[in-house]
């Protein structure tokens, strides 16, 4: 029986000896925004940047789970898209992103093997979020409060309450890892973000009545709901949109990107197939 076990263990030794390696780590790189206020699907002239941490576990050859922290900014506005309709209603938003997620990588090689390899991933993630407007003077005025699309107003039940800050995201992507030296892994790392609200940049469907807005919210919230005023594409300026006009669409959830440059730090065996050789004279017969 124990030459048995000893030789089971032994055909197991490729996997098991390297899930005794930790990776920690970080990643750096940019954020971008995809939404309501972007006309393209990424508008990079709005790209901004990202940190992380980064913390792995190699499972086997194949499979390694992941966990990080990420910060990084999502913002838009509509003075960058090509639509006249879209920069006369000139709205914008910046937001800081705080990401938390778990997930998994699939190694596409052998990168002990080969020093090298490509992956995809994926996992959850939950995050923070709270888009704001820089007004004439430079300074940044809250959006979520100010009730724009009448959320929370008792006239507009079917707008729900106040949009939550944190949210759940599905993070997915493609990356490529290479060994650098026994210690040191590099990478890169695309990684795509849908969520689950369509509130992140603020705006999502219609305009809502600018008296009930001004009675509930006040003369703020009315400026901020809607801008047209503040441009004048026609020579004439126009006026608030009655009830029901489109403000953004609701038929697209909101999504934002993390791509970096990772380093990461292998705590425990070395990369090398030695760590195999060494499990296997623990059960000489």
């Amino acid at each position: 029986m124990k030459k048995i076990i000893g030789f089971v263990l032994l055909l197991a030794a490729p996997f098991v000896s390297k899930s005794q390696d930790w990776h920690v780590g970080g990643i750096a790189g940019i954020s971008n925004y995809s939404g309501d206020l972007s006309e393209k699907r990424v508008n990079f002239s709005y790209t901004r940047p990202m940190l992380g941490l980064l913390v792995k576990r190699d499972i086997n050859r194949f499979l390694t789970l992941r966990a990080g922290f990420t910060w990084g900014m999502a913002a838009a506005d509509d003075k960058s898209n090509e639509s006249v309709a879209l920069q006369a209603r000139n709205l914008s938003f910046s937001s800081h992103l705080w990401e938390g997620h778990l997930g998994a990588e699939l190694n596409i090689l052998d990168i002990d093997d080969k020093g090298f390899t490509p992956y995809v991933f994926g996992g959850v993630a939950l995050f923070s979020f709270y888009p704001t407007a820089k007004d004439s003077s430079g300074a940044r005025v809250p959006l979520r409060r100010l009730s724009t699309e009448g959320q929370g107003l008792p006239q507009y039940p079917e707008r729900g309450n106040q949009y939550s800050l944190h949210q759940i995201s599905i993070p997915f992507g493609v990356g490529f890892k290479y060994i650098f030296t026994d210690r040191i892994m590099l990478g890169i790392e695309v990684g795509l973000r849908p969520t689950f609200t369509d509130y992140l940049d603020d705006v999502s469907t219609t305009y809502v009545d600018q008296n009930t807005l001004l009675a509930e919210r006040g003369q703020t919230a009315v400026d901020w709901a809607w801008r047209g005023d503040e441009v004048n594409k026609t020579g004439v300026t126009g006026n608030y949109p009655t009830d029901g006009t489109q403000r953004g669409s609701a038929k697209y959830k909101d999504w934002y990107t993390f791509s970096g440059i990772t380093v990461m730090y292998r705590i425990g065996g070395s990369s090398s197939g030695g760590r195999s050789t060494n499990f296997s004279k623990c059960f000489k017969m």
